[in-house]
């Protein structure tokens, strides 16, 4: 009996077509609970569906997605004998960011207030980063996320032009739109262009990977949609950014297609400048002079950041405590109940020197993650998919770095989300790409085989 009939007993090993990262994409675990729970939750956030159906609202849909998803998704892993996380370090540094949190809440302005941030708002928040991380897994599922927020932002886009057109302004705005009061993430005009801007780059990585026309037709729609709502927001960070997106896209695009790209891109600006209002360049003309900022609002966010800065000085390791920044600039300045519109002068005010690096390293740890992901896999035919969202993801974590330098959103979901993403993709890309050989082990191995 030969020894190939001898093994009839062995189980044969599962055969998959196609190149080795589609197999080891078929062959990942099925998370599709939670997965799809967690969508349904993106849902929730950016579309809000229970303010137009009635009855979903007493539900609390979004309390229960992600209940579904938690509880999904530990089942998964416990009834496998896996662990319940990868940690990588950037998540083990925002579990430290949060310990420091709740050290500093009895010692804060307001406790009460921090309590509420902290459970109300920042814990759900890191229970997304946490899921995305872990749920998100495979190529296709990434791809998945890309287009449900691509999908996702049109209700809110659509808001934002259909409030312009019919003149719904806010009743503090200076003649600016309301955003989208249907989304937490998109209640106001600032808040609504940072949404879009942090979206939009993977909508175009979208673009290269779809083939059919009828999908990049769609596509390109959402992206001119986008486009049109995020001017109409007359926001000038959201301007910046979306100037810093474009330019580091377009470059990007020129070194792998040429300068025809950056031909078209121009071409379209000079047709589409005559059709912007002249109030939008008035209003991008007080971003260098602030004094022609009739709403003053420009220069008191200039005068706020050095008063923010002097806050931190005075108080480098126990700052106002999670949620107070607004208390603490009325201590400093006088009550005009606004936040400093900077991220990162927030969590120093809020959490000290110590909150701030660490919330610092967990956003240049998430832009080395996937800048690794685009590095590894450029030119690669097998990670194609992979290659294109996570540049996508990359420029999205780049324009949320520059944007928090004008937004108060730190313990939103805008960081987290796209953080989460791409610590998923590094994850990924590290299960899918073949393990590397060290060159003298291959070497040794070469001369035996011979």
């Amino acid at each position: 009996m030969s020894v190939r009939s001898a093994e009839w007993w062995r189980p044969a090993a599962a055969r998959v077509d196609g190149p080795p990262a589609a197999a080891a994409a078929g062959a990942s675990d099925d998370m599709t609970r939670p997965f799809w729970a967690m969508m349904v939750f993106t849902c929730v956030l950016l579309v809000a569906p229970q303010t137009f159906v009635p009855g979903l609202s007493t539900l609390r849909v979004a309390l229960l997605t992600v209940v579904v998803a938690v509880a999904g998704y530990i089942h998964h892993q416990v009834s496998r004998g896996r662990p319940l996380s990868i940690w990588p370090r950037e998540m083990k540094l925002t579990l430290w960011l949060v310990a420091w949190a709740f050290v500093t809440v009895p010692l804060a302005i307001w406790p009460g207030g921090s309590w509420a941030l902290l459970t109300d708002l920042y814990l759900k928040t890191l229970v997304i980063f946490w899921l995305l991380t872990n749920t998100v897994n495979t190529p296709t599922r990434l791809r998945q996320v890309a287009w449900g927020l691509t999908l996702m932002t049109v209700p809110a886009a659509l808001s934002g032009v259909r409030n312009y057109a019919s003149g719904v302004y806010m009743q503090y705005g200076a003649g600016r739109i309301r955003g989208y009061d249907a989304g937490p993430m998109t209640g106001n005009p600032n808040d609504l262009a940072l949404t879009l801007n942090l979206v939009l780059p993977l909508t175009v990585a979208l673009l290269f990977l779809t083939k059919r026309p009828l999908w990049r037709a769609l596509l390109v729609g959402i992206i001119a949609l986008d486009l049109i709502a995020i001017v109409l927001t007359f926001s000038r960070g959201g301007f910046l950014t979306l100037a810093l997106s474009a330019g580091i896209v377009l470059w990007r695009i020129t070194r792998r297609a040429g300068p025809k790209y950056a031909f078209m891109a121009a071409g379209l600006l000079l047709v589409l400048a005559p059709l912007v209002p002249s109030s939008y360049y008035a209003r991008l003309a007080t971003i260098t002079d602030v004094e022609a900022d009739d709403t003053n609002s420009a220069g008191e966010r200039q005068e706020d950041l050095f008063v923010a800065i002097g806050y931190i000085a005075r108080h480098p390791v126990i700052g106002a405590g999670i949620g107070n920044n607004t208390l603490a600039m009325n201590e400093e300045r006088g009550a005009r109940w606004a936040a400093v519109h900077n991220l990162y002068l927030q969590v120093g005010m809020e959490l000290g020197l110590p909150g701030l690096i660490l919330y610092v390293l967990v956003v240049v740890g998430t832009l080395k993650a996937v800048a690794g992901v685009v590095r590894r896999t450029r030119g690669d035919p097998q990670h194609r998919d992979l290659f294109w969202l996570a540049s996508g993801l990359q420029v999205s974590l780049v324009a949320f770095a520059f944007a928090g330098m004008l937004h108060p959103a730190a313990y939103n979901f805008y960081f987290y989300y796209f953080g989460g993403l791409a610590l998923a993709a590094r994850a990924m890309h590290e299960r899918l790409a073949p393990a590397r050989v060290p060159p003298a082990r291959a070497a040794v191995s070469r001369v035996r085989t011979a």
